[in-house]
């Protein structure tokens, strides 16, 4: 099993719907980390959902530690064509599972289908749990048992309208979970969304960043671990150290190759929420994610907030909505009302006191220029799990709010 080490490997990363661009471009500047390492990770074709890759175990260890934006690395066990189940159980029970785990480890089976003609997942999951079990137990007269909601090993099966393809999974828990999040608000961003969003904002150290309506601190403790050279793996464990004789060495020296920066010695990253128990959350999870610099942050409403910095930046945010817009709200009006009352207001901050910024607005509400009175400049689709988003655009260029005032408006009051 350790020759297997440096054997190329196919590997599929998936992540948020639409990052897929975003994640590509990573996996890229990872590639290069292990180039003088003898790293042979190569970066394929964008699927929706995704992105296809080649390298060695040692290229999955550095993209589970390093990918901020993949929810998972997954490694190719087999890919061919099936008719039904029966080819499913046949092709699982062919793969060499006793190479990469025992019987002592636990298993857990997940399938995911599109437009596959076979009527049960639940029936396919099945089959391939009998494969992996009977393979085990013709070998040694024993299998490893299931546990759906901590196993050792997760096995993944993907099946299209013609072709059924097998996955071992090298991460474990989804790489979205860092290790540090205390708590969460309500609705949290994932972590690996947050920092996508980052990176398609075009946001680098050095930026001013600013979180207006900052929530548990998502968005701000990326871009902190991103500044502090923090790989995201680094306060986690992952499945594949589990592995048959995984080489230990290896591992080790990749995590002994982080560099972390020096710290800043003046802020650039800047939060606020309208909750106090929310800035709390956020200093706890800050802190957690083994933040040591200052990360200014204030409780006050959105609609008061001023630029944190003489320097134009960019402001990001995932803007509450209903209930947490209402915290300090007056609870005569409904939801929308407030909503429109909210952004009318907010809009006229960014106008007034962000001139030069870029600002960026992540939300399930398309309706959110309308309300703002602003045009886009860019909106980018994305998915939040199963909630289809927008990130909007603004450039508020300076001048902005004469300008605005000066110009007659339309019929629609635009």
């Amino acid at each position: 099993m350790t020759a297997s080490i440096s054997l190329s490997h196919s590997f599929f990363c998936p992540c948020p719907r639409g990052m897929e661009a975003a994640l590509a471009e990573e996996l890229d500047e990872i590639a290069q980390l292990g180039t003088s390492n003898g790293g042979k990770l190569k970066v394929h074709n964008q699927v929706p959902g995704g992105v296809h890759c080649s390298g060695t175990l040692e290229d999955a260890m550095r993209m589970n530690l390093h990918s901020r934006i993949a929810s998972r690395v997954l490694m190719r066990m087999a890919h061919s064509r099936y008719v039904n189940e029966n080819d499913i159980y046949d092709r699982t029970l062919e793969q060499p599972w006793e190479d990469w785990f025992g019987i002592h480890h636990t298993i857990r089976i997940d399938v995911t289908a599109i437009k596959s003609p076979l009527r049960s997942l639940e029936f396919t999951t099945l089959k391939i749990k009998d494969g992996i079990c009977d393979r085990f137990r013709d070998l040694c007269g024993k299998r490893p048992s299931v546990d759906t909601r901590t196993p050792d090993m997760r096995i993944v099966g993907f099946l299209d309208a013609n072709n059924f393809t097998l996955y071992l999974d090298t991460s474990g828990e989804a790489l979205f979970k860092r290790g540090w999040r205390l708590d969460t608000g309500d609705a949290p961003l994932r972590e690996n969304l947050a920092a996508g969003l980052l990176r398609v904002a075009g946001w680098k150290p050095g930026i001013p960043l600013f979180d207006p309506m900052c929530g548990s601190g998502t968005i701000l403790a990326e871009a902190a671990q991103i500044v502090a050279g923090i790989p995201p793996g680094l306060h986690r464990e992952f499945a594949f150290e589990k592995f048959n004789e995984v080489d230990q060495t290896a591992w080790q020296t990749i995590k002994g190759s982080i560099k972390l920066n020096p710290l800043p010695t003046e802020p650039t990253i800047f939060g606020s929420d309208i909750s106090g128990d929310m800035v709390s959350m956020t200093r706890s999870n800050l802190n957690k994610a083994g933040i040591h610099f200052d990360v200014p942050l204030k409780q006050i409403e959105a609609q008061e907030v001023k630029a944190p910095t003489t320097t134009p930046g960019i402001l990001l945010t995932n803007p509450p909505y209903g209930e947490r817009i209402g915290v300090r709200g007056d609870k005569s009006l409904t939801d929308d009302d407030l909503a429109k009352e909210f952004f009318s207001d907010f809009s006229a901050t960014l106008k007034q006191r962000f001139a030069g910024w870029s600002v960026f607005l992540f939300t399930a509400d398309l309706g959110v220029p309308k309300m703002l009175r602003l045009k886009e400049s860019r909106k980018t689709p994305f998915f939040n799990g199963a909630l289809e988003c927008r990130l909007f655009r603004f450039d508020m260029v300076a001048g902005f709010n004469r300008r605005e005032q000066a110009k007659p408006k339309d019929v629609t009051g635009h």
